[in-house]
């Protein structure tokens, strides 16, 4: 398997096969292990070496901050982009059935077969090698999402509160034709980003979007 793995890190084949074998093909294949448990490991490692990755550099963020730029980072949608930047799907072992169904292509699929990897990765090479690889592959891009900002933004608030984001029109300006609106959103009484536009909701998009940069890219001085 011509995966692209840290240097000098050589996971034993079985342990790479097991990382990429979804629990369809075990079923149906007796003699081999699921991805499972390693997904479990794999799971736990990249929340700590994203975690400390955040908060190494981004020494600024409040723990609500870090929370959900981290909420963001690992979420199902980014690790199945990560996936699919690696190509996992042509090298996951599925059933005949999910397979046909388009199971090398699905969102879950895809991100927990990435855990399993950096779970396998972790056993094979070590920490730092599994921290290298999580910080590479989930640093190399700006995340980017297909849903819009005031959605994106919503998913991230969700992960640590009941409470919705708030916005609201601070300021319109320019006749009725020209009209310019300045919309706030804000969370827990905190002003999270502004943003401006034609419209209101083109300006909620605006601010919506500052507040993912905000949160996701802060530099700490």
């Amino acid at each position: 398997m011509k995966l692209p793995l840290p240097d000098n890190c050589k996971v034993p084949p079985k342990l790479l096969r097991q990382a990429l074998t979804h629990s369809s093909y075990a079923r149906e294949h007796k003699h081999a292990a699921d991805n499972e448990r390693l997904e479990f490991l794999g799971d736990a490692v990249v929340e700590l070496a994203f975690s400390e990755y955040l908060y190494r550099s981004y020494p600024r963020m409040s723990e609500g901050e870090l929370t959900l730029a981290r909420a963001n980072a690992v979420s199902m949608a980014a690790l199945a982009k990560r996936a699919r930047e690696l190509n996992l799907g042509s090298y996951i072992r599925l059933s005949q059935g999910e397979r046909k169904t388009g199971g090398q292509e699905r969102d879950s699929i895809l991100a927990d077969a990435f855990e399993a990897l950096v779970g396998a990765i972790y056993l094979g090479c070590g920490w730092e090698a599994a921290r290298d690889f999580v910080i590479q592959r989930l640093t190399q891009h700006p995340e980017k999402s297909g849903k819009d900002s005031k959605s994106l933004l919503q998913e991230m608030v969700q992960a640590v509160s009941q409470e919705a984001p708030y916005y609201e029109v601070v300021e319109a300006v320019g006749p009725d034709h020209a009209r310019v609106f300045t919309v706030r959103v804000s969370h827990q009484g905190k002003v999270l980003g502004k943003g401006k536009g034609s419209s209101k909701k083109e300006a909620e998009q605006a601010a919506a979007q500052q507040a993912i940069t905000h949160l996701t890219a802060k530099e700490g001085e």
